[in-house]
């Protein structure tokens, strides 16, 4: 069994509204997050992981999300968030997938790819090979140097564990009371390892209201070329 967390507890400051329930192609960004993970056979069951229940409910319910089956508050951080999903996780499910409820463009394609790497390896993870020029600066901004951007990824979800490794993990984190931005994080802080599977799709993060318009013509061109 496989059950998906995803996290839609973050306070969308620079957006400067909800950002989850903003439209894109005439339904809610969590909308278009929840209908990738439903649609996905490997998917058994959602845990939605959200500030405010009431709000995010009505969005819900109107989808006909067979798989969501709870709604569970989030905390202060990230891990906060994703720790109080993992405390609703069914217990016959072996592994865990974490999402960015702010990444509506997955696609279930994109989610079956990092599952299958997933069951092989016991942690996988969707990532994006850096294309562009990677510099360092001192703290006046003036560059100092170049990264070499080979074998470089910029993290992405989902991120796909076995269970019991990233409860051991997150376990791990708190004793040492750390700070961790991912599920890959926690796992590397553990001694795991994961494996990177490349995203072969557009899977962009709502971070500013620009990024609304981005994945809306996204959308858009997807449905146009499902047409033919």
């Amino acid at each position: 069994m496989l059950t998906a967390i995803i996290v839609a507890a973050g306070s969308s400051k620079r957006v400067g509204f909800d950002k989850l329930l903003a439209k894109i192609a005439g339904r809610a960004v969590i909308q278009h997050t929840l209908a990738a993970f439903e649609k996905a056979e490997c998917i058994d069951e959602i845990i939605v992981v959200c500030r405010e229940i009431e709000s995010i409910r009505d969005f819900i319910a109107s989808g006909d999300f067979k798989k969501v089956r709870k709604l569970t508050r989030g905390g202060e951080r990230r891990q906060d968030s994703v720790h109080a999903g993992l405390n609703e996780v069914a217990e016959n499910s072996e592994f865990v997938a974490v999402h960015d409820a702010a990444r509506p463009l997955i696609t279930p394609s994109e989610i079956e790819r990092v599952v299958a790497v997933a069951r092989e390896h016991g942690a996988a993870a969707l990532a994006a090979p850096v294309t562009d020029t990677l510099k360092f600066t001192d703290t006046s901004q003036v560059v100092r140097g170049s990264i070499d951007r080979q074998n470089v990824f910029a993290m992405q979800t989902p991120q796909i564990f076995r269970r019991q490794l990233l409860v051991e993990a997150y376990e791990g984190v708190a004793k040492k009371s750390l700070t961790v931005t991912d599920e890959v994080s926690a796992i590397e802080h553990a001694g795991g390892k994961v494996v990177i599977v490349p995203a072969q799709d557009q899977n962009l993060k709502i971070t500013f209201v620009r990024d609304l318009l981005l994945a809306e013509a996204i959308l858009k061109q997807r449905a146009a070329e499902a047409r033919g």
